[in-house]
């Protein structure tokens, strides 16, 4: 479901030279939990928050998911996403270094939801889009699911979708949702 790569170069240096010295590459984050909130600015009372926790990774057990909240139907929301590690004590919180390295991320949503519109509204360093914070428009009642994908090294400026923009998928999610 989510690929988390360590990245490391280890190579036995044959000579005391520094160019030939082994050079550490960063390493991706641990991403266990994915978390989305949205917010009605005509009710702040309507708070949802949809929210993903795998904190084995890829290993037996499934992710738990979780949708607090009623997102109603014909109404506009202000979402944010964020991306955890609730494996580290305290939490780390990836959405700084996210939004930190902002030209080498994307966040893309995915609706199945018949009306329901996502439109990001943030951007990277260079003006594209970013995808941490977007506005969630729904239409009339119904059922579905919003797909949350977070890709490292997108093709930017591209066509708003996973695979125009390549990269690869740091996490990806699918939330079952209603619009009621």
């Amino acid at each position: 479901m989510k690929k988390i790569q360590i990245l490391a170069i280890a190579l036995l240096a044959i000579s005391c030279n520094d160019e030939d010295a082994p050079q550490i590459i960063n390493e991706e984050e641990v991403i266990t939990t994915v978390e989305v909130s949205l917010t009605n600015p005509a009710d702040p009372t309507n708070l949802v928050v949809l929210k993903s926790v795998d904190n084995d990774g890829d290993g037996p057990n499934e992710p738990v998911f979780t949708v607090t909240g009623t997102i109603l139907a014909n109404t506009n929301y202000l979402g944010s996403t964020r991306f955890l590690d609730e494996t580290e004590s305290p939490v780390d919180d990836i959405t700084l270094e996210v939004q930190g390295e902002s030209l080498e991320h994307e966040v893309f949503y995915l609706t199945t939801v018949a009306g329901l519109t996502i439109t990001k509204t943030d951007t990277d360093t260079a003006g594209n889009p970013l995808g941490l914070r977007f506005d969630l428009a729904t239409g009339a009642a119904g059922s579905g699911t919003i797909t949350v994908i977070l890709k490292h090294e997108p093709l930017k400026p591209n066509d708003n979708t996973p695979t125009g923009a390549g990269g690869e998928t740091d996490v990806q999610v699918t939330f079952n949702v209603t619009a009621q």
